[in-house]
């Protein structure tokens, strides 16, 4: 089939690719002309396990071109995916005027018929809104619109589009049902199934979904705050829950709060489309007062540490981006938690294997804020010099075994904030580490450092 995608984010690029890699032949199209070339000379702008090798492979062999010219890229696709940014506006609400823009655009281009998919997170109802102003300019014979969500997971993007769990898809017309269904055939081989519903019922699919898991996170994020003041083992409290079949294992990690580009703009979307409808979602607000909190919790513990006193600390952080295997920063607890620390004064060393440069980039953007207070490292054991101590942030695996007599000799003390709760506690005690985890005891609370 002929497809051109719309946008050439996270989502766009990698299910493009996909969709190459399965034969198919794709344009994608973006307004950013330098960001275009650069693909067009076979460089992946973001970092994506695994896309990298299918990128090569369908740019040479064709399948798989960029251009910025959207009637270009149109003009022999058969289905057209909207793959474009929907930020949170000042009051929570997703901005939908760049695909309300580009539908507009293709409404003075299209001439035959087209599948428009809307594959970016959008609010209930935005469909409807793509066809009006598809239609303002249009015979409504020419298009039908979609709503496919992505349910892609950065750092497994990749995996996730080739063998999907489902494939939602919303649409009311037969004929275009036809046409995603011979697409996606390819990815339900093993038998997961392609789901049809209106298309109200999946937008409201993918913003239930992660909104459900944004609330398992904070709802083990307030077990584990509690498990410190108890006394109990979040550890132990999490494998007991998730042996339930009921419950399951997965999104019962505690930690510094959820972040990147997905969960904080859903809920928060989510929490608005109900606002609009006169229905006042608690849970959801509640999800998202927890997870600004939690944010700040474990720059709380190390200003509580030192009492407050940070001008004459040096604190080596190791983990930036929100998530391991990305390079997206995008909400990601490090942010904040650096920025608390800068501002009481203390200097930072980080460092993260991808996300350094999106980093720095953020911070320099920021007003009234010292950036020379932030150094980042070629590497995660010279952050660690002349460190007072350490705070583990997001969870690579490189962090997971590290050399800790290494680390001891390298660092002022023997301190370890750990966000993650990489460690075992009681190889913590006999390394004589003074570490402080979620929801866990601290390990050498009375050690002399």
């Amino acid at each position: 089939m002929n497809i051109a995608v719309v946008g050439t984010g996270y989502v766009g690029l990698v299910s493009g690719t996909c969709f190459a890699e399965t034969g198919n032949n794709v344009t994608c199209v973006d307004i950013d002309s330098k960001k275009v070339e650069r693909m067009r000379n076979g460089e992946v702008p973001i970092f994506e396990p695994g896309l990298e090798v299918l990128f090569e492979r369908n740019t040479k062999q064709g399948r798989l071109k960029f251009t910025t010219n959207l009637k270009e890229a149109i003009q022999d696709a058969q289905i057209i995916f909207l793959a474009l940014p929907t930020p949170p506006g000042e009051d929570g609400s997703a901005d939908l005027s760049y695909i309300l823009g580009v539908a507009n655009d293709l409404s003075k281009i299209i001439t035959d018929y087209k599948v428009i998919v809307d594959k970016s997170t959008v609010p209930v109802g935005t469909s409807e809104r793509v066809h009006a102003a598809l239609a303002a300019n249009l015979d409504t014979s020419l298009f039908d619109v979609v709503s496919n969500p992505e349910f892609l997971r950065e750092g497994v993007a990749v995996d996730d589009f080739l063998k999907p769990d489902r494939v939602v898809i919303g649409c009311d017309s037969e004929k275009a049902k036809d046409f995603m269904a011979q697409l996606y055939d390819p990815f339900v081989r093993q038998g997961n199934p392609i789901i049809f519903m209106d298309e109200r019922s999946a937008e409201m699919t993918k913003y239930a979904a992660n909104s459900y898991l944004a609330t398992r996170i904070s709802y083990m994020n307030e077990i584990a705050n509690l498990c410190e003041k108890t006394g109990a083992n979040v550890d132990m409290v999490r494998i007991g829950m998730g042996s339930d079949s009921r419950i399951g294992k997965r999104f019962l990690f505690p930690g510094v709060g959820y972040g990147g580009s997905c969960f904080p703009k859903d809920v928060q979307a989510l929490a608005k489309t109900a606002g609009e409808y006169d229905y006042d979602f608690k849970i959801l607000n509640s999800v998202m007062k927890v997870n600004a909190k939690q944010k700040h919790v474990l720059s709380e513990k190390i200003m509580d540490h030192y009492n407050g006193t940070m001008s004459q600390k040096t604190i080596a952080v190791w983990g930036l981006a929100f998530k391991p295997n990305t390079d997206d920063i995008r909400e990601a607890p490090a942010l904040y938690i650096i920025e608390d620390l800068v501002r009481q004064g203390a200097k930072v060393q980080a460092y993260d294997p991808e996300g350094m440069n999106n980093t720095a980039q953020y911070f320099a953007g920021l007003k009234d804020f010292n950036t020379d207070n932030i150094t980042f490292c070629k590497d995660q054991y010279e952050a660690l010099e002349n460190a007072d101590c350490l705070a583990i942030i997001t969870e690579w695996s490189v962090f997971r075994t590290p050399n800790f007599e290494k680390l001891s000799s390298t660092m002022k003390d023997n301190v370890i904030f750990d966000g993650r709760n990489l460690y075992d506690l009681d190889k913590m005690a006999k390394k004589g580490f003074l570490y402080k985890s979620i929801g866990r005891n601290t390990v050498n609370e009375n050690v002399t450092v």
